[in-house]
């Protein structure tokens, strides 16, 4: 029996080419895209506050941009942080939970040059800060922080607590690795000096003032249809005001006369009127001129016909 040759190599099925995509579910986005939005719309306005606050607080221009708002684990947070680097750990009372920011050692020292009187020059790389610039920092990273929290005022008040100072993540024990945080991610600098300065939140301690903050935003975009005016009601008369008894004066302009002339009248005296100026009498109601009228008589007494209302 004859055995079969084997098929051409061009007619065996080449191995398909798979197209995989890695996902890494420890690191999820909490955000929909609609709250991911209007939460970057609400940080751009506290970056360019905090800038106008920090070039007031150095006396020259501060630039601050927004790069990022994203949710990531903790470990993953840690891993990207300088080394050195100004770690500021700090709560947001009444929130619990320990918050995390960075600044870049060489923009720190920069900002703590400018602090104590220099150009805020850039200073060798790998240099630590010391006790005392710490402190001096200090001063803008609790301005930083104020205007933060501030932002969130229409949702819930909150007060930054500086906790201490670390410069080295590996440090620091202040939740489990895993622990979900959300990032606020900025760049910043002024004169020559350039660095990163970051915002570590954990999740669960901010995810309350964004879910409110989402919601009223949504809100203010679409509001309610106002509700229609109710028809104006007719004016009617209170009677209480029946017994109360208001001023009615008339008088009439014209007579002009001096000081001297004034303080020699006796009584006996006789005072020339103009007789077109008495045609035009002022009716004044508590002081306030309402009609004008011409003089005249009735049963036996003076008075006034009133001729025309006075719009005041």
């Amino acid at each position: 029996m004859p055995e079969l040759e084997e098929p051409p190599a061009s007619f065996v099925d080449a191995p398909k080419e798979e197209n995989i995509q890695v996902c890494d579910f420890r690191n999820p986005m909490l955000l929909s895209p609609g709250e991911l939005r209007k939460l970057r719309a609400h940080q751009e306005e506290f970056v360019q506050s905090a800038a106008t606050r920090l070039s007031t607080h150095l006396g020259l221009e501060f630039s601050l941009k927004l790069t990022g708002v994203k949710t990531l684990a903790y470990q993953k947070l840690a891993e990207g942080w300088g080394r050195p680097a100004h770690l500021t750990l700090f709560k947001m009372e009444p929130l619990r939970g320990v918050a995390i920011l960075e600044i870049s050692s060489q923009l720190g020292l920069c900002l703590v040059d400018r602090l104590m009187g220099g150009p805020g020059h850039v200073p060798p790389t790998g240099q630590e800060m010391s006790q005392i610039e710490k402190v001096l920092l200090e001063q803008s990273v609790q301005l930083l922080l104020e205007e933060w929290c501030g932002r969130w005022s229409s949702v819930k008040e909150l007060k930054p607590v500086i906790l201490g100072y670390e410069s080295n993540g590996g440090f620091i024990q202040t939740t489990p690795p895993e622990t979900i945080m959300l990032v606020v991610s900025m760049e910043a600098g002024f004169g020559g000096c350039r660095g990163q300065i970051q915002m570590g939140f954990p999740y669960a301690a901010v995810d309350p003032l964004i879910r409110r903050f989402c919601k009223s935003a949504s809100t203010m975009t679409n509001p309610a249809p106002p509700a229609p005016t109710p028809p104006a009601a007719a004016w009617k008369w209170n009677t209480c005001f029946d017994d109360v008894c208001v001023p009615v004066t008339a008088e009439w302009e014209g007579l002009e006369m001096t000081a001297r002339q004034i303080l020699a009248l006796k009584v006996g005296d006789i005072l020339p009127l103009d007789l077109q100026r008495m045609q035009q009498i002022n009716v004044r109601v508590a002081d306030m001129l309402k009609f004008q009228g011409r003089p005249g008589t009735l049963a036996g007494q003076w008075a006034v016909e009133l001729t025309q209302a006075v719009n005041c």
